[in-house]
């Protein structure tokens, strides 16, 4: 059973990614570098953070490098906020009485600033902060708390922490909501991946605060296995008055792009489910829905867990002229392009695949029964 849950701090309970990112290109445009996109350096930053500049700007003393970042983080941490889900988490753990620490390398200065904001460090039974290498601290933090490693999962965005937590010999439980992407997560090994807090909140509560890899094993031993079907979702095509489609781009299918939709509830039709699930994750109203292809989409190694998916795929319309998209946690960025520009993004397969059939049935049909169609006001006939 967890009874403690050590915490990483910068993409696991706040999002300071946007003022890293900014005081990294500082250090490296003061060091006579090039600045980074954000793609280029959640591929590249790695914990420790040593290794980054050993490798980016290896002629300037780390105490120079370390006085940039700081005065220009300072400048920038305005734009750090709590990550969503997080507040309820930590409230979740003290509802149960399940011991909190932090294990970080944010500067305690740094760390202050954000608690002052968000108010975390009340939630939180002691805070480690300024740690560079956190394999060196897990131990100590074990025993200076007598914290069983089997009733202590650590909680981190990125590679280095799931090693923290095999170094420690703890559970381990990698959240997509910030650094690292979903291979580079996956290569460290971690016992669990979820897309937020709030699914581990889930799953922690239906299998008795137990933690078992990809949650895939009964909780006890005397537990019947469950049986496992195929999950019946929906997916939209979102078309507008452009005829441009809608793209969304999220961390739990690689961080690649594809298109809004969710599983199928009980005694819900799939034309319903459909409308839901955009709503929930555009806030757009559709219409027009057509039917174009149904896809088998069996253990993906873009999804960010093993499934298997039957998808149900359809175009629609907004029925708006000027479409305001919305998105939830779930999706990252979004944008309108046409077809053929769509098609040039980084998609994952089920898209890829849709958007093939869409452009296939289109050229087959003139302008095809499967797009959805303007409405138009038909003339009153003369008498």
């Amino acid at each position: 059973m967890i009874r403690n849950i050590i915490f990483d701090w910068s993409g696991t309970l706040v999002d300071d990614l946007p003022a890293v990112l900014q005081a990294s290109n500082f250090v490296l445009t003061q060091a006579g570098k090039k600045a980074m996109s954000l793609d280029r350096f959640r591929a590249e930053f790695s914990l420790p953070f040593t290794k980054f500049y050993d490798r980016h700007t290896p002629d300037v003393p780390m105490a120079q490098l370390e006085e940039w970042f700081h005065a220009e983080f300072k400048r920038s941490q305005g734009s750090v906020v709590e990550l969503p889900h997080a507040r309820d988490f930590l409230k979740f753990c003290r509802a149960n009485k399940i011991r909190t620490f932090l294990l970080s390398t944010v500067h305690a200065d740094h760390f202050k600033v954000q608690c002052d904001v968000t108010g975390f460090d009340a939630f939180l039974d002691k805070p480690y902060t300024d740690v560079w290498d956190k394999r060196e601290k897990i131990h100590a933090i074990l025993a200076e708390n007598n914290l069983q490693p089997d009733e202590t999962v650590f909680i981190g965005d990125m590679e280095h922490d799931i090693e923290t937590a095999h170094h420690g010999g703890v559970h381990s439980c990698a959240v997509l909501t910030g650094y690292n992407t979903l291979p580079q997560l996956r290569n460290a090994r971690p016992d669990l991946i979820v897309e937020h807090l709030s699914e581990l909140r889930e799953l922690l509560e239906k299998n008795n605060f137990t933690l078992t890899r990809w949650s895939e094993t009964p909780s006890s031993p005397d537990a019947k296995p469950q049986k496992k079907i195929p999950l019946s979702t929906v997916g939209g095509l979102i078309f507008n008055a452009k005829d441009e489609v809608l793209m969304i781009r999220t961390h739990k299918w690689s961080n690649k792009w594809g298109i809004p939709g969710g599983k199928i509830k009980w005694g819900e039709t799939s034309a319903a489910a459909l409308r839901r699930e955009i709503m929930e994750e555009t806030a757009l109203k559709i219409s027009d829905i057509k039917f174009v292809l149904v896809q088998d989409c069996i253990h993906s190694k873009e999804f960010y867990h093993d499934a298997h998916f039957v998808l149900l795929n359809y175009t629609c319309r907004c029925t708006t002229k000027n479409p305001a998209v919305v998105l939830n946690d779930e999706g990252q960025e979004f944008r309108w392009l046409k077809i053929a520009d769509a098609k040039k993004l980084k998609l994952n397969k089920p898209t890829k695949i849709l958007l093939d059939a869409v452009v296939e049935n289109s050229q087959r049909a003139g302008r095809s029964a499967v797009v959805p169609k303007k409405k138009t006001n038909p003339k009153k006939s003369r008498g």
